[in-house]
């Protein structure tokens, strides 16, 4: 399970580290997809594939947003490895897309990493924070 956040910055090369508790889970490689939330979403190959499979495969290709949906996930997604010290690089596209420039925070939410712009991620807890409560209502209706 993929927990925690971690404040970090990317190096000049735009690589970001991974924690080294959260490495093993991605030894068999590493996707980063352009996340809704103006974010990027890391996962497990077999992770990627679960997740757009039971996402995807059930709409209709004819679908608009089907194919807006299939053109953002597939399209903006980056196949990549662990370097040894447990990097991954991000090119320019999802750099651009998440607003990455310096400060990050990496945070797990149970089978997937996000990568934040760090005052974004900020900005994001504050205005959420507020409204957990009214969150959790809705969602134990549904």
């Amino acid at each position: 399970m993929l927990l925690g956040e971690s404040v970090q910055k990317l190096d000049a090369k735009n690589r970001v580290t991974l924690p080294a508790k959260l490495r093993a889970h991605f030894a068999d490689g590493v996707i980063v997809a352009k996340g809704v939330d103006r974010c990027l979403s890391v996962y497990t190959r077999a992770g990627f594939e679960e997740f757009v499979d039971r996402r995807l495969g059930e709409l209709s290709p004819f679908s608009r947003e089907a194919r807006v949906m299939s053109r953002h996930l597939y399209a903006g997604a980056w196949e990549t490895e662990l370097d040894r010290q447990g990097r991954i690089m991000l090119p320019p596209p999802q750099l651009a897309h998440a607003g990455l420039e310096r400060d990050i925070v990496v945070a797990g939410l149970r089978d997937i990493l996000e990568i934040w712009d760090l005052a974004a991620w900020r900005r994001m807890q504050a205005e959420s924070e507020g409204s957990i409560e009214d969150v959790a209502e809705s969602l134990s209706q549904q």
